[in-house]
């Protein structure tokens, strides 16, 4: 129907305006976990629930400890220390919701093995033995 259409149209602006605001990190980050995600995955996300997700992850860290925020300068520092995968996942899960977002825990999931992969290969962190 129009109304859904027009909705259609308003998110992918939204989109495209948040896509644009990304430094050449962020947008290399978000390619790379976009395209590991299983066509089949995809169905019914956008490349900002994928935003969102890593956005919720910090916060997770955030709270968690792991994670400072100098506002001043505007950085982030991340913080030596072990994350509970599953309890992690279930944070974002929550967190998702709240954001009216109901990505599955398999989309979730890609999200952050994306992330993690590709914070290997840039050598933010250390593959587990």
């Amino acid at each position: 129907n129009f109304a859904s259409e027009i909705n259609k149209i308003l998110e992918n602006m939204n989109t495209n305006i948040e896509l644009s605001l990304l430094d050449a990190e962020e947008k290399e980050l978000l390619n790379y976990i976009w395209n590991l995600i299983p066509e089949a995955d995809r169905q019914g996300m956008t490349q900002s629930d994928v935003l969102l997700v890593l956005d919720l992850m910090d916060d997770f860290l955030l709270e968690n400890g792991l994670l400072e925020e100098d506002e001043q300068a505007g950085e982030m520092t991340y913080l030596d220390g072990e994350i509970d995968e599953t309890e992690q996942l279930a944070y974002l899960i929550e967190a998702t919701k709240e954001q009216g977002r109901e990505l599955t825990s398999t989309q979730i999931q890609l999200i952050m093995d994306g992330e993690l992969q590709y914070g290997i290969e840039q050598g933010y962190y250390q593959e587990e033995e």
